[in-house]
């Protein structure tokens, strides 16, 4: 099926080197729904509304459902979302990686309740969360974002098409071949994979911008639904243009990228030191509190505590070698992962470690940390 943009999922799928970068990069990402999350929460419902293997959506609330993304089963959706719906009106959260994804959450809307559409909102300017907002143009619902995700997006995407993209990826196919050891070869393998994803899909994308941009000098907003409401609030750490929606009655908040469960956070865009005060932040919300991250399953303050905890370690980290310093590209090429965080992942290895280095080592420099 031909997507809205023009382009289909099996011309982005069947391109050898997408397939290369998608089955690279499956190993490294998070992992969907998880039994232990589910029955952690009676909120969670036990079965999914709807599931296309690339997603899955789930009742968490009244009226609140969220959509978690399995990249390892196709990459439509790549990033989390979900859905507010009242009696009165409904607001789609995330524009996802495709229309593909984008259709999905309407779909899974539509499963429940016919109310009219707020908009859809992309928790921030990145492509996963972004790019399937043709889809939404398309069917003439509002998107909403925070104000700098529009010249982010025609600065960082449409600035790109039209132009060859090889030296952006050249780089990492010289790591991969001159990798000195496995962990660089992966680590290498990792940002190679990331790298024409995004190389490929930005040429190959109609880059929608958001309709309806948010000010954060007149956030928070509340958004009645009509017997549920949704706030929409602005925090600073993984862009600057991150957006988060609470339903603060029920105690659910959807992250956006400022929460990853199961995975390292990716970090190229990324303020070190307000990402860690808003975590605290979001560790001072009630206890019960229900998160929907931007990747990875549904999780309560645990999520937020490791995540938290995993700055902190990066942070040590970098803060030693500055001290004594080790350049950073030596620092990068040091971390380790600790025993505690074996069994996270990573989207890439210089989206997300390298760059939580690199950026705390611009902070230690500028004295802000």
């Amino acid at each position: 099926m031909r997507e809205p943009n023009g382009w289909t999922r099996r011309d982005f799928l069947t391109s050898t080197s997408c397939l290369g970068a998608a089955m690279a990069c499956a190993r490294f990402l998070p992992a969907a729904w998880g039994a232990e999350s589910i029955a952690q929460d009676p909120r969670v419902a036990a079965t999914p509304l709807l599931d296309k293997g690339f997603a899955s959506t789930r009742r968490i609330g009244d009226g609140v459902y969220a959509t978690i993304a399995d990249p390892t089963k196709g990459l439509d959706a790549m990033c989390n979302g979900g859905f507010v719906a009242g009696k009165d009106a409904a607001l789609l959260i995330e524009g996802h990686f495709s229309p593909t994804g984008a259709a999905y959450e309407l779909e899974a809307l539509r499963m429940v309740s016919q109310a009219p559409l707020r908009g859809a909102l992309d928790t921030h300017y990145h492509f996963d969360h972004s790019f399937g907002n043709a889809f939404y143009g398309a069917q003439r619902i509002p998107i909403w974002a925070h104000k700098q995700a529009i010249p982010l997006m025609v600065e960082r995407y449409a600035g790109l098409q039209g132009r060859d993209l090889s030296a952006m990826v050249a780089p990492a196919e010289k790591r991969v071949r001159e990798a000195a050891d496995e962990t660089e070869r992966q680590r290498a393998q990792s940002d190679l994979g990331m790298l024409q994803i995004v190389t490929q899909t930005v040429s190959s994308t109609v880059v929608a911008l958001p309709n309806l941009p948010l000010e954060p000098a007149k956030l928070p907003m509340t958004v009645d639904l009509g017997g549920v409401k949704a706030v929409i609030e602005t925090y600073p750490g993984h862009t600057p243009t991150d957006l988060i929606v609470r339903v603060p009655e029920q105690n659910i908040v959807f992250t956006g990228d400022l929460l990853f469960n199961g995975s390292y956070p990716v970090a190229f865009d990324a303020e070190m030191s307000a990402w860690i005060r808003t975590l605290d932040t979001f560790a001072a919300f009630s206890k019960d509190t229900l998160f929907v991250p931007g990747h990875g399953p549904v999780c309560g303050p645990e999520g937020i505590a490791t995540e938290r905890a995993v700055l902190e370690d990066l942070r040590e980290h970098a803060q030693k070698m500055y001290r004594a310093g080790v350049p950073v590209e030596e620092a990068q090429r040091r971390y380790v992962q600790p025993e505690s965080f074996k069994s996270l992942r990573y989207f890439s290895w210089s989206f997300s470690i390298g760059a939580a280095i690199e950026k705390f080592y611009a902070e230690f420099k500028a004295g802000k940390m």
